[in-house]
């Protein structure tokens, strides 16, 4: 079943605050024409940030990639503005960033005096009670660009992965290369063997997680053995525990891999996804 999202009751577009219905932009705007673009979302815990400063940089990061003057930290002031302005000041919610190149006759190369498109706006989104849930995925090949460490609001290949698993009953697809784990359509993997944790490092082939590296960081804490190494398809045998992250999936615990329609995971033991989700629990709440 997938679920029905509703529209935010208003956004902020390139300085001024409108209902989604009156928020236009011209068909010649380089993210509307061609995906030219960064986008970043930011969780809010009742209405408090988590990791607002690592998520804005990370926004910075992707625009001076690709060579979008615009500062990122500029948008502080207006993200807290959408939140009290939506009413969320005290709820969980999230506020979505867009930046792209602007408005510019249709070209390949990079406009020179295009102006960049900004929108924003909060909205709410269930936290709470993400460690009782658990999923069942799908493993699909990796069929995006070779830099995935960039926030691109180009995400063909993310929605087909995301729409194959969606349609047949997953919650998420798992994207691999050359038989490799990467990353989820939308999130981060981590792979639980003989009691170390393992995920892919960073690099070009992965989305730089903001969960995920405060997953690294309690898992150091709780003094787990961590290594920062890719998991093969063909090592999921010796896999005891698999969960993923992200910034509103949070750590999910996966009951179950599918491949090929033959199931190639089961779940044997969560003791380790338990415990980071619980002191994540305390990271983000303060309970």
């Amino acid at each position: 079943m997938k679920a029905e999202k509703p529209y935010p009751k208003e956004v902020y577009l390139n300085g001024s605050w409108l209902k989604p219905e009156k928020a236009q932009i011209s068909v010649f705007d380089r993210g509307f024409m061609l995906g030219d673009g960064i986008y970043e979302v930011s969780p809010f815990y009742k209405g408090k940030d988590f990791k607002l400063k690592e998520h804005l940089q990370r926004l910075q990061y992707c625009l001076d990639e690709i060579s979008l003057d615009f500062d990122a930290f500029s948008l502080e002031e207006v993200i807290y503005e959408a939140i009290e302005r939506a009413k969320l000041s005290t709820e969980d919610c999230a506020v979505y960033m867009q930046v792209t190149r602007g408005v510019a006759p249709r070209t390949h190369y990079y406009p020179e005096d295009a102006r960049p498109t900004v929108l924003l706006y909060a909205y709410p989104v269930k936290l709470e009670g993400f460690e009782e849930k658990s999923w069942k995925v799908s493993v699909t090949k990796d069929l995006r660009w070779h830099r995935c460490d960039i926030k691109s609001i180009s995400l063909l290949a993310n929605i087909r992965a995301n729409e194959e698993a969606i349609s047949n009953g997953f919650n998420e697809n798992l994207l691999i290369r050359n038989g490799w784990f990467t990353e989820g359509s939308h999130s981060s993997i981590f792979f639980v063997k003989q009691g170390t944790l393992f995920t892919h490092p960073e690099g070009h082939n992965i989305l730089s997680g903001i969960t995920r590296q405060v997953v690294l960081d309690l898992a150091r804490d709780l003094d787990l053995k961590v290594k920062e190494e890719r998991v093969h398809l063909d090592e999921l045998v010796e896999v005891e525990e698999v969960f993923l992250t992200g910034t509103t999936t949070q750590i999910m615990k996966v009951d179950s891999i599918t491949y090929k329609d033959k199931k190639v995971f089961t779940a044997k033991k969560d003791e380790i996804t338990r415990k980071l989700q619980e002191v994540f629990v305390k990271e983000t709440r303060g309970e």
